[in-house]
């Protein structure tokens, strides 16, 4: 599996490299328009059906550069675009409401999807999860990438965008105190984020292998950027249930399905890999909460 997977655009210089995923998410937007042109079917799975042909177009460029992480922007760049047309599709009863969680679906997206370009070394690199996955998957390697890798986060961001869906195209409700609340959430969880990959990256630059990080907002809890990223999603369901309370359940299941994930999946996988390239990672383990922050007071010394 490891000679199937050896990259030959190991030397491609990093803008070309980024030129190539360009090209193929525009060419996914682009099959993904004509679905949502020609295809018949209710908004919210014409969408959904959208997103998968678009998902299935970079899953192609995936395996034709034998790199998963050309997926790596989607999670980011398809979010504000279902957005947009969801509110051609409907007619809230708050516009503003629909642009305060546009600029912050923006927002989000803009940061993400520029950290991710910035910091990308080109093709000669991948997220290291994604080789343990299909490693750990043996002859089933090209399902593991179609589905867990590709597929999953698809769906998995699809379900987060729930909430976006009522408030665009169903919501009943005019703007009230809960937008509030959900603004305040989503902007905090949002500017976390970014500041706890700030931290993570001006510590990397100095860092000396096996060391880890226990400063500032990671002396907190041990995953910040994380808890940002679930506080995105938590906040997209309280818009949602502030336009349109009577789908409360269904909206609340994308930031339920982030928790899990994150909680169950990814930081998991996180802290097996620092344990072993870290030895002093248990000893953070013991004294730094995992996600849900230590408030007040100074950190617990080392």
């Amino acid at each position: 599996m490891q000679a199937i997977w050896q990259r030959p655009d190991s030397n491609i210089p990093k803008a070309e490299a980024l030129v190539r995923v360009t090209v193929v998410y525009v060419a996914a937007l682009f099959a993904a328009g004509l679905v949502l042109a020609y295809c018949e079917a209710h908004p919210l799975w014409r969408a959904l059906i959208a997103d998968l042909v678009a998902t299935m177009v970079v899953f192609a460029a995936s395996r034709w550069h034998r790199n998963s992480s050309f997926y790596d922007p989607f999670w980011s760049v398809i979010p504000p675009l279902l957005m947009l047309w969801w509110m051609t599709q409907g007619s809230s009863a708050s516009l503003t409401r629909e642009f305060i969680v546009l600029a912050l679906l923006l927002y989000w997206a803009t940061r993400l999807t520029s950290h991710w370009a910035y910091y990308w070394p080109g093709l000669h690199h991948e997220d290291w999860r994604y080789p343990m996955l299909r490693a750990r998957s043996g002859r089933g390697e090209f399902f593991m990438d179609l589905m867990g890798i590709h597929l999953f986060p698809t769906l998995q961001v699809f379900m987060g965008m729930l909430p976006v869906y009522a408030l665009t195209v169903l919501g009943e409700n005019p703007l009230n105190m809960w937008d509030l609340f959900a603004a305040a959430v989503t902007f905090s969880a949002i500017t976390l984020q970014m500041a706890a990959d700030f931290q993570l990256h001006a510590f990397a630059d100095s860092a000396k292998p096996g060391d880890s990080l226990d400063t500032g907002l990671w002396a907190r809890c041990r995953h910040p950027n994380y808890l940002g990223e679930i506080g995105l999603w938590v906040g997209l369901a309280l818009f949602g249930f502030a336009a349109y309370p009577v789908g409360l359940l269904w909206v609340s299941l994308g930031a339920l399905a982030m928790i899990l994930m994150f909680r169950f999946a990814s930081i998991p996988m996180m802290e097996e890999r620092s344990r072993q390239r870290r030895p002093e990672y248990g000893a953070v383990m013991a004294r730094i909460p995992m996600l849900l922050p230590r408030i007040g007071g100074k950190p617990l010394d080392r």
